[in-house]
């Protein structure tokens, strides 16, 4: 066999035109397949952009939105989403209501500008009659049958409605009694307040200077936004939702890690013992699957004793994890016990490995990529769960703030407000939908037997 000795001609430069040789580079890693399979699924990439979104904002939400969440205020009760309104600044209503000035025309009139604060109404008086019955409707009534919600029975011909008023239109009925009997026809005449606030409610609210005097009455202030609007107590909806992510998604996103570790440790256990072991293993799990998670909740609740105006986070985070893990237990089983046949394994046993070594080299890693999956698809199902338990009475319970007791709250007033309803359902549907499409593209990233991109 004859050698070949380089020569100096060897090292020199190929001539133009002659094909060079095609440098090799390495192949990617399966951490940079996944990542760049992942990358290449819209749907996923852009869950995971929603879920960050929602993370931070529950994380930093609180310092950017500086909004007490358990403040109320009445007068601010059940508003829909919008900016900041302009409102009229009135004085304090009197202790009485009183007649206008006289010359109040015969009928129904209004004293001054009528106002969300308080709408003033006069009338003529009518002869015979020893009492006046005052109703008011939001739409025109029909009937002697249909005149609205009675707002009480006066002596004097005057009336001064601060129920509950709104910027919109109202129909007032003033009914003549004698003897408790009707003595006459209803008068009705239809109002429009404009929006006010009172000056003791600005002042309070810091809307005022504690210098300014009732020489500002009679003229617009701007009241704050509420960008979601506000609930059946005039709180804030955007500052509940973003307090309220933080019960929702620490629940949603502590429970399914906690269960999911623990069936790492039990199922991984379990399937790299064997035998008998295994099966009696698998017997508690299954024991576990068969009992009852609404039960448990609530013998968890009374167990703390959790008292009404306290949160019921930590019974429910423990019924999740207590009751929870079984499934990945089993998922951990089965692909511990088809990995630790495998021709590495028994390899790697031959050459002296110990078990420590074998877990936490070769089945830990070729675990992960199927719990990370179970993962995805567990806090969806978690969020769910806290979100249906606070909606019927057994999760966080008020004045915390979750997004399932959010529901619970706008459900009291879902035909006449949807907003307060529809804004939770709406955060809770997003969250879970995203995590199941990223789960799902988890899934495809993470099989092996798929193309590349």
């Amino acid at each position: 066999m004859s050698s070949h000795v380089p020569l100096p001609g060897d090292f020199l430069p190929l001539a133009a035109g002659v094909a060079q040789p095609l440098a090799a580079t390495p192949s990617p890693s399966y951490r940079e397949h996944v990542w760049a399979r992942l990358r290449a699924d819209r749907r996923a990439m852009l869950s995971l952009a929603v879920i960050a979104t929602l993370i931070i904002g529950a994380l930093a939400g609180p310092w950017l939105w500086r909004v007490d969440p358990a403040l109320q205020r009445l007068d601010e009760a059940s508003r829909p989403p919008g900016p900041g309104r302009a409102a009229l600044l009135v004085a304090d209503p009197g202790p009485v209501a009183v007649p206008c000035t006289p010359g109040t025309p015969a009928g129904l009139t209004v004293c001054g500008t009528p106002h969300t604060a308080a709408v003033r109404l006069s009338w003529h008086p009518v002869a015979g009659a020893d009492a006046y019955a005052v109703y008011r409707h939001e739409l025109a009534p029909r009937d002697r049958e249909d005149l609205g919600v009675p707002l009480g029975e006066v002596v004097v011909p005057a009336f001064e409605d601060r129920l509950g008023l709104e910027a919109r239109n109202y129909h007032y009925s003033v009914v003549p009694l004698r003897a408790g009997l009707e003595a006459g026809a209803a008068i009705t005449l239809r109002v429009e307040p404009r929006q006010a606030i009172t000056w003791s409610a600005a002042l309070r609210r810091g809307l005022l200077a504690t210098s300014a005097g009732h020489e500002r009455i009679g003229s617009e202030l701007r009241l704050p936004a509420h960008p979601l609007g506000t609930d059946y107590l005039g709180r804030d909806l955007l500052a509940r939702i973003i307090h309220g992510a933080r019960t929702s998604l620490f629940i949603g996103i502590a429970a399914p890690l906690l269960f999911v570790l623990a069936g790492l440790l039990y199922g991984g256990l379990a399937g790299y013992l064997g035998g008998r072991i295994d099966n009696a293993m698998m017997r508690l799990a299954d024991f576990v699957v068969a009992l009852p998670f609404l039960l448990f909740m609530i013998l968890f609740k009374v167990a703390f004793g959790i008292r009404p105006g306290e949160s019921g986070v930590v019974p429910m985070l423990l019924a999740m994890v207590l009751l929870g893990w079984p499934a990945s237990a089993r998922l951990v089983r089965g692909q511990v016990m088809a990995i630790r046949d495998e021709p590495y394994v028994q390899a790697a046993r031959l050459m002296g490995a110990g078990t420590p070594y074998l877990v936490l080299r070769h089945m830990v890693p070729n675990v992960l990529g199927v719990l990370l999956v179970a993962l995805s698809f567990a806090i969806p199902g978690a969020i769910f769960t806290e979100a249906f338990l606070s909606f019927i009475g057994l999760g966080v319970a008020p004045p915390t703030p979750s997004w399932g007791s959010l529901c619970n709250d706008g459900i009291r007033s879902m035909l006449a407000h949807p907003h307060e309803l529809a804004v939770p359902a709406a955060f809770i549907s997003i969250t879970v939908l995203a995590f199941n499409l990223l789960g799902d593209g988890l899934r495809d990233a993470l099989d092996t037997r798929a193309e590349s991109p």
